[in-house]
């Protein structure tokens, strides 16, 4: 698993407390598919700005666009962790794709050690109780 050495090389980045867990995942931006000699990434904005709701990746270098769906199904998410069930340490591998996991859409890994699942949810968003 490579570690980003920058925010610059991240798609995604995040580091959580998840109960008694700890979580740090992260999507590396891929390199472009026709040029290969820069990441692709949301456009940039006439201010110079990047488009956050952009629904499309561009090559700063060459210009190649995808569209976002297709980008994204291609990337992966790496996670390093410590289980809130069972204090395990270890890393993970999964799909950049978000799946709903008690009614919030989240990056889902399981527990080497365990095997319980644990949600990476979008920021401020709880998982539902079961009553």
């Amino acid at each position: 698993m490579k570690k980003p050495d920058s925010m610059d090389e991240c798609l995604y980045f995040t580091r959580r407390t998840i109960g008694d867990g700890h979580i740090v995942a992260w999507a590396l931006k891929k390199e472009c598919p026709e040029c290969k000699k820069a990441l692709m990434g949301k456009p940039i904005g006439k201010e110079g700005k990047v488009k956050i709701r952009a629904s499309e990746y561009v090559c700063p270098e060459c210009g190649h666009t995808e569209q976002k769906k297709e980008h994204e199904a291609t990337l992966t998410l790496s996670v390093e962790y410590t289980c809130p069930h069972c204090k395990h340490k270890g890393e993970s591998e999964t799909k950049y794709q978000r799946k709903s996991f008690q009614g919030v859409q989240s990056f889902i890994i399981a527990c080497d050690n365990c095997g319980e699942k644990i949600p990476i949810t979008k920021k401020m968003k709880e998982p539902k109780k079961k009553k």
